[in-house]
């Protein structure tokens, strides 16, 4: 009696280290397979859509960074909203950070031709989107950069019409809307 459970217990130990390493191995292909799919968008080769829904959350950014790079903005913007709350903090950070870039290029092409009325809030929704990604990963120094370049394309210190009175006036009126000083007791 003893005989027979150890053999049943090894055929079944067996059994589950087999089908272990058949999930394993199904795990590695699917990794190996979207690893293939995002080197070839990256290279700048496209991928069918149908290989792309089936992928990890990753995939999907690998396309919209392919979609990026071929100025197809609008389906980039689609593909990121797709994933704007998938994986974790991290991957999170990378897809709003990507977000900031795709507005901060359109919006450099927008300044560029000299469309400052277009460029406006294209520039405002990149330094959004470089914030969240900062609020996200605080050490991503590529997204401090590029914050700081949406920030020299358009200011945002608060502009104040000033009257015409003197210049008395107007320095009482520039000294109390500067940011950054505290108004009144703590």
């Amino acid at each position: 009696m003893i005989r027979r459970f150890r053999h049943i217990s090894l055929w079944s130990a067996l059994a589950l280290a087999l089908a272990g390493a058949l999930y394993s191995l199904g795990v590695w292909y699917g990794i190996h397979r979207d690893n293939h799919l995002i080197l070839q968008l990256t290279s700048g080769k496209d991928v069918a859509v149908n290989k792309v829904i089936s992928g990890e959350p990753e995939l999907r950014l690998a396309r919209a960074f392919y979609f990026k790079q071929k100025h197809r903005y609008d389906e980039a913007l689609s593909t990121l909203s797709l994933v704007m709350d998938k994986g974790d903090q991290a991957f999170q950070a990378k897809v709003r950070y990507n977000l900031g870039n795709l507005y901060l290029e359109q919006a450099l092409q927008q300044a560029k031709a000299m469309n400052i009325n277009a460029a406006t809030p294209l520039a405002g929704l990149a330094k959004q989107a470089y914030r969240q990604s900062l609020a996200l990963d605080s050490g991503n120094w590529d997204a401090k950069y590029n914050l700081e370049v949406a920030m020299r394309l358009l200011p945002e210190m608060d502009r104040v019409d000033m009257p015409d009175d003197g210049p008395e006036n107007r320095k009482s009126q520039l000294w109390t809307t500067v940011p950054g000083f505290p108004r009144g007791l703590p």
